[in-house]
């Protein structure tokens, strides 16, 4: 898979395209993560997270609901966000990875993986979709 850097990071658009953001492939504390930049806010996931929901797609094999929440917020079982938070994943909990800002995962890594051509993701004002390319 493609690994941008900071100086070349991916430029990428919310599922709706109502937000622009930058990511990028970075170190810390020995593991890889992807770096997500939303105007001043700075998330961080672990890049792994990429090929693991790629695989939970392919299994789950249709459609998946992104369901995009924030970390203090409930998630809704059987979507992209509660999938990256769930202890049934294989990291068994959170892919985000900076405390308060742990969540969106829903909202910031399915572009990603549409840009690298792992994904489909629908581009509706809300209740977006997504699945495994």
């Amino acid at each position: 898979m493609e690994k941008r850097t900071k100086e070349n990071p991916w430029k990428l658009k919310t599922p709706p395209g109502s937000s622009e953001y930058e990511m990028y492939v970075d170190t810390k504390d020995g593991m890889e993560i992807l770096v997500c930049t939303v105007g001043k806010t700075v998330l961080h996931y672990q890049y792994r997270c990429l090929a693991d929901l790629h695989t939970m797609l392919m299994r789950h094999g249709d459609w998946m609901e992104l369901g995009s929440k924030d970390e203090q917020q409930d998630s809704k079982e059987g979507t992209v966000e509660h999938w990256g938070r769930s202890s049934r994943n294989p990291v068994k909990g959170w892919y985000g990875l900076k405390k308060n800002f742990r969540g969106r995962f829903g909202m910031y890594i399915p572009p990603l993986m549409e840009d690298l051509g792992l994904a489909e993701v629908e581009h509706l004002a809300r209740n977006n979709r997504m699945k495994a390319k």
